[in-house]
């Protein structure tokens, strides 16, 4: 352990609620004066907010602490039951063994300690923290517990303490007659800077540190950016800070030890990976690292491979790309000026004419005989032979494909009577020799 290291007597930044280490905030004084001030003015119902881990539990034991033996008190925090076991557990705290009892027999033994505590001129207090969790028919019982008064003064005092869930809880319309109840409504609210420090050095004390600074400005600066003021954050840091540093040899904590924490605590590398190419989020210290280690780099390693799965996403696709260009190149015509990607075929053949050639798109159900016929008059083998020298990439006459670009000799028309059967002839054999 670190303690002897730092020398401390015992653990500054524990997770359990010692009052002794509570640190009064601004807020966390205006919420502990009013609590108690609305106990002893027997205001009847009181309520406390906070997020998770602003030490409202703390809070509460130090006011318990405070009415010492001016009241008896019941701190319930099993708050996840019905409303049979609420009773048991609120009896139970006052040594009532209420097993065997109905919740009508129940009323009567609470009715009778609040009268002895009465006559004893003691008041009772029944704090609930995590009360956010309790069902609204729970919540409308503990309403009822009020009732227990005489002409001059409520029975028992109840503090209700939970999470901002207990504040929308109180504000829906079928609790209203509990909401008018709460006289008190104190709030946590997260610590400043200034606070943060003063924090840290207060839990340091309690724990027995003697000497200069532990804990360096840079160090306080990051601490004070990554707890977002938040206690249990800090005493997360701070203790895995002083763990490192023992094991460092470092006398003072600096940034770079709280940054090393940071990257250990840091959750986003043990999540599932997200949609390819999102970022992590960014450091909010924009300061730069005086000392680079290897060990951060673990922060940001979900970075690099969701990079790396989106360059390896733009490669395939490139290559599905190349391939699919390739193969339109195939069908496309073979002109040195190819067709554009996408560009609808014509509705009917058409003839582009040069001063040597004429360039002829291919039509639905053209062979290169109607072709030839159609614009040359003719179609024998010695035409297929120059058809072939104009198109160097077409291989075979019988196979041409919709859209595709055809060069033709221009050349006069034969004489009708010298075509006939022989060009139909010459054209079938010659045809029959590419298979």
């Amino acid at each position: 352990m670190f303690l002897d290291f730092y020398n401390l007597r015992e653990q500054p930044f524990g997770v359990t609620p010692d009052p002794r280490y509570l640190y009064l905030s601004a807020t966390h004084r205006e919420a502990l004066a009013s609590l108690y001030y609305g106990i002893e003015a027997g205001r009847g119902f009181m309520a406390l907010i906070a997020k998770p881990g602003m030490g409202k539990t703390t809070l509460l034991f130090q006011l318990l602490e405070r009415l010492g033996a001016s009241a008896r008190t019941i701190f319930l925090f099993q708050t996840q039951c019905d409303l049979r076991e609420f009773f048991r557990y609120l009896l139970a705290d006052l040594g009532i063994d209420a097993r065997a009892l109905d919740l009508v027999e129940m009323h009567e033994q609470l009715n009778q300690v609040l009268i002895r505590e009465a006559r004893a001129n003691r008041r009772l207090v029944l704090v609930i923290d995590e009360a956010q969790n309790l069902d609204n028919t729970v919540l409308e019982s503990v309403r009822l517990l009020s009732d227990f008064e005489t002409p001059s003064a409520k029975l028992m005092q109840i503090v209700l303490a939970g999470q901002p869930q207990l504040a929308e809880k109180l504000a829906r319309p079928d609790l209203a007659q509990l909401r008018q109840r709460v006289s008190i409504l104190a709030r946590l609210e997260p610590l400043s800077a200034e606070e943060i420090d003063g924090y840290i050095d207060h839990r340091l004390q309690v724990a027995g540190h003697q000497g200069g600074a532990l804990f360096k400005p840079e160090a306080r600066a990051l601490i004070a950016a990554r707890s977002e003021g938040i206690p249990r954050n800090i005493n997360n840091l701070c203790f895995n800070a002083l763990s490192i540093g023992y094991a460092l040899k470092k006398k003072t904590i600096d940034r770079s030890v709280i940054q090393e924490v940071v990257a250990d605590l840091e959750l986003d590398p043990l999540r599932p990976e997200g949609p390819a190419g999102s970022d992590p989020a960014p450091d909010p210290d924009p300061e730069p690292e005086p000392e680079p280690k290897a060990k951060p780099v673990r922060a940001a390693s979900g970075g690099w491979v969701l990079r790396a799965a989106a360059i390896a996403l733009l490669i395939a696709l490139a290559g599905v790309i190349a391939m699919t260009l390739s193969f339109r190149k195939q069908l496309s015509a073979l002109d040195d000026a190819p067709a554009k990607a996408g560009e609808a075929a014509p509705a009917a053949p058409s003839a582009v004419a040069s001063s040597q050639t004429i360039t002829v798109v291919v039509g639905p159900n053209d062979t290169l005989e109607q072709i030839s016929q159609r614009n040359l008059g003719r179609f024998d083998s010695a035409l297929v032979e120059e058809i072939l020298k104009l198109n160097p990439g077409f291989r075979d006459p019988n196979r041409i494909v919709v859209g595709q670009r055809i060069r033709l000799p221009r050349g006069s028309r034969p004489d009708p009577a010298n075509r006939g059967n022989q060009a139909s002839s010459e054209a079938g054999a010659t045809l029959r020799s590419f298979p």
